[in-house]
């Protein structure tokens, strides 16, 4: 407030907030699956089979940011509260970006596709991504004169920007059966769409044949233009140069490709189309410098596509993370360019490599989260150098809510041999049970700790319960501590103790009495016990069959001597009802 020495509000702090956006929650789950599955799949896969089984694994990952998306996309369009629609909206184009970035950089480094291949991938990239024109496709078609609608030579005009030339054709023969004076006109031009070479996805022409194809089909193309066959008409003589390769005529396009990338592949579908992947750098930063011209300054994006067609695998990174809100997208690319070898000799200067560094920030977040922390132990276990450190920290900051939580957390720590922390968690639930006077509880989690010091402590408040009720509670437990018992002096003694009066219940009174002078005369059981255990005697004393032997009984008489051989006053006897007589 004004003029207040100091605010009472209380900030929380959250390294990665994200985690915490409910409709991302697929992308987390869904992604480790294919996380873990990259990571056991066999690294004896070698050349075609290897590389084929990589551009899956991104296309995987591709397909769960796309879902992520769509789903984001369903959520902004159902939302009522304006601020929630934007912060799913931001999300949308979050993700959308992610998914540009990751599919370029599965074209140049996953697949490396090479001169050829590699012009028909940009152009799938370029449709998927950069211009939908559907919307503005069906509202041409659907209209009474498709030929007549105002957006008709934009839809043309987009198809053969993104080189979709048997959807500008089909369009086009609708124009031509508009306007029959025109009929030679769209069949010449109809005809250079059609003859048009593309490179070939198989191996059925060399890139020599190619150039040869392209280089004639282009100069019948700059016959034509030259001859003024498509004079009397702006709009195909536009799309003759355009096919030409003509900047100026592509540039005039500006708004219906929106963005230097698409500029520049349909500058390279036009102009050089057996470009390779070197090459792509100049055209690229050229492309950019045309298309904005000086009008405005690359954005961040940007930045990172041209980094991705200059080759610079760790600058893509380095901007990835510095302007992503995340980071689930550089740990889980960096982790897949590590598998294709593209990573192996960059180390960071601090020991671990650019992997794993990014892998360990990325579970560092998840580890925040209630739930999601379970996934973070998956991806500190494929750490090698750092992961057990990381995993070691963050598993002790887990808070053990529930018992279920806790066993969990356990079942974790010993699965990997984490003693320390095994002994750690259960201490901290032996002492969560014992302030909940859980004593049977408490007891089981520290003879799981192997705890002899809380095992002693819980074993007296044990004996004490029994000598104020006169029973003992959790029977179970205790007579079925087995070799558990021997963790302590004092766990033996309540579980002999517990045994003792089994058999007393059972009337093997023989039995019972030479495990109670053992008891006495072992010097296990605490002084302040004694008495209890002497006046437990009594009853077998009074039995008319004679239980203890001379010997036995000088032992009991002795007992009683060492106990009141001391400072009566000074001794604090804890003295249990005496034992009734079975039966």
């Amino acid at each position: 407030g004004h003029g207040a020495p100091s605010s009472s509000q209380v900030f929380v702090v959250r390294r990665d907030q994200d985690i915490y956006i409910q409709t991302l929650r697929k992308l987390f789950n869904e992604s480790h699956g294919i996380f873990m599955g990259l990571q056991r799949s066999e690294e004896e896969l070698a050349g075609k089979s290897r590389k084929a089984q990589l551009v899956q694994v991104s296309k995987n990952y591709r397909s769960v940011i796309r879902a992520c998306m769509e789903d984001m996309h369903e959520a902004a369009v159902s939302a009522r509260d304006p601020a929630l629609q934007g912060q799913y909206s931001t999300q949308v184009s979050i993700l959308s970006a992610m998914e540009l970035i990751w599919n370029l950089c599965e074209i140049l480094f996953v697949e490396a596709a090479t001169a050829g291949p590699l012009l028909l991938r940009l152009l799938d990239w370029v449709r998927l991504h950069v211009c939908d024109v559907d919307s503005m496709v069906r509202e041409v078609l659907s209209s009474e004169s498709p030929s007549k609608h105002k957006l008709f030579w934009n839809v043309v005009d987009v198809f053969v920007l993104q080189g979709r030339m048997d959807e500008a054709r089909h369009l086009l023969s609708k124009e031509a059966s508009a306007n029959p004076t025109s009929m030679n006109m769209y069949k010449i031009l109809d005809d250079l769409m059609k003859k048009m070479p593309v490179p070939s996805t198989g191996n059925t022409q060399t890139l020599t044949e190619l150039e040869l194809k392209w280089q004639h089909w282009h100069e019948e193309c700059q016959r034509y233009l030259q001859d003024g066959t498509f004079a009397s008409n702006p709009h195909m003589e536009s799309i003759c140069k355009i096919m030409l390769g003509d900047e100026d005529a592509i540039l005039e396009k500006k708004e219906l490709m929106t963005t230097w990338y698409h500029f520049l592949v349909t500058r390279l579908l036009y102009s050089h189309p057996t470009v390779k992947p070197m090459e792509l750098r100049f055209y690229a930063q050229s492309s950019m410098d045309l298309f904005l011209g000086g009008e405005s300054s690359p954005e961040p994006l940007d930045m990172i596509l041209m980094a991705a067609f200059e080759f610079e695998m760790h600058q893509v990174i380095k901007e990835c993370s510095i302007v992503l809100s995340n980071w689930w997208f550089v740990a889980h690319l960096t982790d897949l360019l590590d598998h294709c070898k593209l990573l192996q000799s960059h180390n960071l200067y601090f020991g671990s490599n650019m992997r794993e560094f990014l892998l360990l920030e990325y579970a560092s977040g998840l580890f925040s989260h209630h739930s999601l922390w379970q996934l973070g132990v998956d991806y500190f276990d494929h750490c090698p150098e750092y992961g057990r450190v990381y995993l070691e920290l963050h598993i002790e900051r887990i808070p053990l809510s529930t018992e279920q939580k806790a066993l969990k957390v356990l079942r974790i720590c010993e699965q990997r041999q984490m003693h320390e922390q095994v002994r750690s968690i259960c201490k901290i639930m032996a002492m969560k049970a014992l302030r909940n006077n859980r004593l049977g509880s408490a007891l089981s989690w520290s003879i799981r700790a192997k705890d002899a010091a809380f095992a002693t402590l819980i074993s007296d408040r044990f004996l004490k319960d029994y000598c104020e009720r006169g029973c003992f509670s959790d029977l179970d437990l205790i007579d079925n501590l087995g070799p558990s018992m021997l963790l302590s002096d004092r766990l033996t003694f309540l579980g002999k103790y517990r045994e003792f009066h089994r058999l007393y219940g059972e009337k093997r009174f023989l039995e019972a009495a030479r495990l109670l002078l053992t008891l006495m005369t072992a010097h296990i059981a605490p002084c302040s016990f004694w008495m209890t255990l002497l006046t437990d005697a009594l009853p077998l004393l009074e039995q008319k069959e004679v239980i203890f032997s001379a010997e036995q009984t000088y032992e009991l008489m002795r007992c009683l001597e060492d106990l009141t051989a001391g400072n009566p006053d000074k001794q604090k006897f804890q003295v249990a009802p005496v034992l009734r007589t079975p039966g």
